[in-house]
C-alpha cells in the first residue's frame, strides 16, 4: 500500500522509488505503520503523500535554505518528517492538524529521528489557527495537504505571512486526473483553484504531475 502516483504503472512507480535516496530506518518504519494502520482500515492510504514526493521534499527544503516552515494538514507525520530533516539545527516547522490519534503517531517518529525540538505541533481546525498567527512575513516555506476546499482560504491566509520569494506547496492537484472530469466538491474547488493561481500576478505558479499533482507557489 506505498503510495504511488496514478500516472505510473506500479513497476515504474517502483524503479522510480529506486532511483531516490533510500528513507532510512525511521522514515521506512513510519511509512510501514502508516500502510498498516490504512490495511486495517484505521487511516486512509490516500492521505500519505509517496516517498519519493517526501525525499524532493526534504531536498528543496535544503536547496532553498529555508529556517521557517509550515506545513497545514500533517497525517501521521511523514512530510513533516522531511520537511524538518531539511531544517537547519535552528530551523522551526510548525504543523497544523486536527487529529490527536494521527498527529500522536507522528509524534513517535518525530521523536525518534531527534527532531522534536524543531516541529511545534497545533491540533485543531487550521484555518482559526492559522488566522491566529501574526500577519507578518514569517515563513520561507508551506506546505498544504488539507480538506481541498479548504485551500483557497489556506492560499490567502499563507500569502500574507510568507517572506518575499517564500514557496507554498499544494497536495493533490491534479485529483487523480479527475481535473479533467469533477466528480466531488473537493475536485472542483481545486479546479477553480488551480485557475485562479494560474491568473494571480501575486504568485509565480507551476503545476508539477508529481504524485497526485504539485503546485509550487512563490510569493512574488
Amino acid at each position: 500500500m506505498t503510495p504511488r502516483s496514478f500516472l505510473l504503472t506500479p513497476e515504474l512507480a517502483e524503479y522510480v522509488r529506486g532511483s531516490c535516496e533510500t528513507p532510512d530506518d525511521v522514515a521506512a518504519a513510519l511509512v510501514a505503520e502508516t500502510a498498516a494502520l490504512a490495511e486495517r482500515g484505521e487511516a486512509p492510504a490516500t492521505f500519505q503523500i509517496a516517498p519519493e514526493q517526501g525525499a524532493f521534499m526534504q531536498l528543496l527544503t535544503r536547496a532553498l535554505r529555508a529556517r521557517t516552515a509550515i506545513e497545514i494538514g500533517t497525517f501521521t507525520g511523514f512530510s513533516a518528517l522531511c520537511i524538518a530533516r531539511g531544517l537547519p539545527e535552528d530551523g522551526s516547522l510548525l504543523c497544523l492538524d486536527r487529529s490527536a490519534e494521527w498527529t500522536a503517531v507522528a509524534r513517535r517518529y518525530w521523536d525518534r529521528a531527534g527532531l522534536g525540538n524543531r516541529i511545534e505541533l497545533r491540533v485543531g481546525d487550521a484555518l482559526p489557527s492559522l488566522q491566529a498567527l501574526p500577519v507578518a512575513e514569517t515563513f520561507d516555506l508551506a506546505f498544504v495537504d488539507a480538506d481541498k476546499t479548504g485551500y483557497p482560504a489556506y492560499v490567502e491566509e499563507l500569502y500574507p505571512r510568507m517572506v518575499p520569494d517564500g514557496v507554498v506547496l499544494l497536495d493533490n492537484t491534479l485529483r487523480g486526473g479527475r481535473v479533467l472530469d469533477p466528480h466531488s466538491d473537493d475536485d472542483r474547488a481545486v479546479v477553480e483553484l488551480n485557475a485562479a493561481l494560474a491568473a494571480d500576478p501575486r504568485w509565480e505558479t507551476v503545476l508539477l504531475p508529481l504524485a497526485d499533482g504539485l503546485t509550487f507557489l512563490r510569493k512574488r
